[in-house]
């Protein structure tokens, strides 16, 4: 799953995007071409960017508002809106330039703690449905807080921690086995969709014509930057 979406989805979908997104550009600059049309082409394309996501927030919230209720729900949707305008505020009014690849970085640096979390509760599960053993580990009982366990599924059994721990180096070693078979050696994902790495030999050879050019180095197509 790390190699397809560093291949795929954040290589192959995003350019994508990006591609289409200048050729509904390109297209206003011709006098046949209708602003109603391009407007329609800019607002399909963002909601074929944002749908899957947008989906897949609607299902994690209808599971917390089954659990939790409608105020923790609301509250939390009142909180994301506001962080989600600040960004907007930034990038389209303030016109400031984001760290995205930071912003991606931590992302999946969270997403890797929801796992965490996820495994050590269905390991606890497992534990109550006496489908696993349960070895308690007496030096840790005193040591961790209840709290540890209601909202990290940190338990000081050797079945779930185990489970955690498993999860935590295959999700690592696959980052970096995706990164060592992916990642040119003269560029990151990001200079692939945005342009030219600076170190990158393309950043001088190539440059300006019609057609995307192929790396010297690392043999992949690239595009100019804008």
């Amino acid at each position: 799953m790390n190699w397809f979406f560093h291949k795929i989805y954040w290589g192959g979908w995003m350019s994508l995007h990006n591609r289409r997104r200048k050729a509904l550009l390109t297209s206003a600059t011709d006098p046949e071409t209708s602003k109603t049309r391009i407007l329609w082409g800019l607002g399909l394309l963002g909601f074929t960017s944002l749908y899957r996501e947008g989906f897949e927030v609607v299902l994690f919230l209808q599971s917390y508002y089954l659990r939790l209720g409608g105020k923790a729900v609301l509250g939390g949707a009142i909180l994301g809106l506001f962080f989600t305008g600040a960004v907007a505020a930034l990038t389209f009014v303030a016109h400031r330039r984001l760290p995205y690849r930071k912003m991606l970085i931590l992302t999946g640096l969270m997403l890797g703690i929801v796992l965490l979390v996820m495994v050590g509760e269905q390991a606890q599960e497992m534990q109550l449905a006496n489908w696993i053993p349960t070895t308690p580990i007496k030096r840790l009982s005193n040591v961790l807080p209840a709290w540890i366990g209601l909202w990290f599924s940190v338990f000081p059994t050797v079945e779930t921690l185990a489970a955690q721990s498993l999860a935590a180096i295959l999700v690592i070693g696959s980052y970096f086995l995706a990164r060592a078979h992916t990642t040119p050696p003269c560029q990151d994902e990001a200079a692939v969709i945005l342009g030219h790495a600076p170190d990158c030999p393309m950043q001088t050879l190539g440059t300006g014509q019609n057609k995307p050019e192929k790396c010297p180095k690392c043999g992949m197509t690239l595009v100019e930057r804008r």
